[in-house]
């Protein structure tokens, strides 16, 4: 058995032992953890029902030991980040509603997804950018082609048409004047190659590395829970955990902005934020910003950090947070731009 496979059972075996929670319970464990912050964009996305649902088994979860909660955390960042850890099919999404969800919505919803033939795929379909899709359907026999513009809202499928080329779109034009009413196994199969060849190689292309999510998440986290998740998350699986500090930007990685764009961020950034954010910096870190100030500036800096007393520690985080989210929005900008490591050419943000 391989070091990382070990690694889950041993996490497995901990969950196992702790308290055994229901589906929704584990919900509602992971919803308390992630705070009314951080679990805001998560509830937003949750109807009715289904609010109500969590929100019963939150009232009644009880206590829950903080290595419970530490494992099922770890347990879902491990799964998110590690390579082939999830296997997202109509199947394994009926296992995950079932867990959470009443039996009837559950049908509700996975009747929604399979629905009625053409029904899911062209509403899919009607998403995709006419040039992607153009690029696609010039490979198919023209009567193929035919019946799938047949189906899309006529503006999408007259731009379709007018990628084309035009002798191959005047032979579609012609078959689509010709089509009469498409038996159901001809449109189930069309449905099907559309599924299965275009919308999943589509949704694979653009999928997005669930690293570069996870390090998004973890570059969230106040200092002590970063932490706390990256120590356990090495534990658990390491290779996961290396490649995600890799892609993390943090406070620290602003030294590695070149004099123009650190002067840029220090330009932008409000001075009493700055003067928080540098009050729990690395002496190293502060002498780097201070000598990209006026002398002037440096000493009135040093007064304000001198002249506030104790700070608590996740005041400094967040200013400190706020500084890597500014100099992310002036990268955005074109203003300044941050790589990983000095001299290296390649922007990663």
């Amino acid at each position: 058995m391989a070091a990382n496979e070990q690694q889950t059972a041993l996490l497995a075996q901990r969950l196992a032992k702790n308290r055994a929670l229901t589906g929704v319970e584990r919900a509602a464990v992971v919803m308390f953890a992630l705070g009314d912050v951080h679990g805001a964009p998560v509830w937003d996305q949750l109807d009715d029902l289904e609010i109500r649902e969590l929100s019963a088994a939150m009232s009644s979860l009880g206590p829950v030991a903080p290595e419970t909660v530490d494992d099922l955390l770890i347990d879902f960042v491990s799964r998110m980040s590690a390579t082939g850890a999830l296997n997202g099919n109509v199947e394994s999404t009926e296992r995950l509603l079932a867990s959470l969800l009443p039996k009837d919505r559950v049908g509700q919803i996975m009747e929604e997804i399979r629905g009625p033939a053409g029904r899911t795929m062209w509403e899919k379909l009607s998403n995709v950018q006419e040039n992607v899709l153009a690029n696609y359907l010039k490979n198919e026999y023209p009567q193929t082609v035919a019946v799938v513009l047949s189906k899309l809202r006529a503006e999408q499928a007259a731009r379709v048409l007018a990628i084309l080329p035009e002798d191959y779109a005047l032979d579609v034009v012609r078959r689509m004047l010709a089509l009469e009413s498409v038996q159901k196994d001809i449109l189930e199969r069309i449905e099907k190659t559309l599924k299965t060849e275009f919308m999943a190689g589509l949704s694979q292309s653009s999928r997005r590395d669930a690293h570069e999510q996870m390090a998004e998440i973890f570059n969230s986290f106040d200092r002590q829970t970063e932490t706390r998740f990256l120590s356990k998350l090495e534990e658990a699986a390491k290779e996961s955990a290396d490649r995600i500090k890799q892609l993390m930007f943090t406070f620290d990685d602003l030294a590695k902005l070149d004099s123009a764009g650190i002067q840029t961020l220090l330009q932008e950034a409000p001075r009493d934020r700055l003067a928080v954010a540098l009050k729990g910096a690395s002496l190293s870190m502060r002498e780097f910003m201070m000598s990209n100030m006026s002398s002037r500036a440096a000493k009135m800096l040093t007064d304000d950090i001198e002249d506030m007393g104790p700070v608590r520690l996740r005041d400094v985080d967040e200013a400190q947070a706020g500084l890597v989210g500014l100099a992310k929005d002036l990268a955005a900008a074109g203003k300044l731009a941050i790589s990983k490591s000095k001299g290296e050419d390649e922007l990663v943000y």
